[in-house]
């Protein structure tokens, strides 16, 4: 039994922008109670791609039985078959509109046993907090050493994002996708994950994150967040969206479980 229960909650806010095309979602699996997974995709001109992500995710976590233990790498499997089969999917959806279908990703699995793995692609991002100090998030780092490595001059490694044919995305039809990922074990009250679309991250500093994931719920965190990102933005943010889970110890009967999805 793990020392602490989860609060938990999604948000998001369509900024200045014709329509919301983030998607998230928190679940636990239909075989695998204990675990749970929590989701965020951006969809790129479009909310086809990240429709699909969280669609593909609820199959294979669905699907997912883990046994006594499974392993961290059969846990990041796990998030590795989400995003394959969401990026085999939207390509073919793509073929079938006649239209560029393309999403990012992050996901991250937390297990009964007080373990965390975590995925990553694209420009969304996973933020991992421990009593208010951000300790570790996903970024392009890997992506742009990855290109250089396979002799992409530094200036266009690192402007990628201008090009369709670099874009890390799912969907993309002239690369498949680059995975990052990241794990943690010994989680303990006090431990809390940020996942959010650059509609968000773009606004703030790590430590903003952190401090303010710390001091208040999911549901105050993220008022507060999208607020001042709002405010930063002055009318030009995009689609603003998150998902926050913290650690917080437990009443006397209600450790492990999650308290929270709003």
């Amino acid at each position: 039994m793990t020392s602490y229960k989860i609060e938990a909650g999604t948000a998001q806010h369509i900024g200045n922008r014709p329509q919301q095309n983030d998607r998230t979602a928190l679940m636990t699996g239909a075989r695998a109670p204990g675990y749970v997974l929590a989701v965020l995709s951006d969809g790129i001109a479009t909310s086809a791609g990240a429709d699909q992500v969280l669609h593909t995710a609820r199959q294979v976590f669905d699907e997912f039985k883990p046994g006594d233990h499974p392993s961290l790498e059969r846990l990041g499997q796990v998030l590795q078959d989400i995003i394959s089969e969401s990026h085999l999917v939207i390509k073919m959806n793509a073929v079938t509109t006649r239209t560029e279908i393309h999403a990012s990703f992050v996901g991250l699995v937390l297990t009964p046993h007080g373990e965390a793995v975590w995925a990553h692609v694209g420009d969304s991002r996973l933020y991992r907090f421990e009593n208010g100090k951000c300790l570790a998030r996903t970024n392009d780092a890997a992506y742009i050493e990855h290109l250089q490595a396979d002799g992409l001059p530094e200036d266009a490694a690192r402007n990628h994002r201008k090009s369709k044919l670099l874009l890390n995305v799912l969907g993309n039809e002239r690369k498949e996708p680059f995975l990052t990922f990241g794990s943690h074990t010994g989680l303990a009250a006090g431990d809390s994950f940020l996942l959010c679309s650059d509609g968000l991250w773009h606004f703030f500093t790590d430590a903003e994150l952190a401090a303010v994931t710390a001091k208040a719920t999911p549901r105050q965190a993220s008022e507060m967040l999208i607020e001042k990102a709002m405010e930063r933005s002055q009318g030009k943010g995009g689609n603003c969206t998150m998902a926050i889970i913290k650690l917080v110890k437990p009443a006397q009967d209600g450790a492990g479980v999650v308290k929270r999805v709003v």
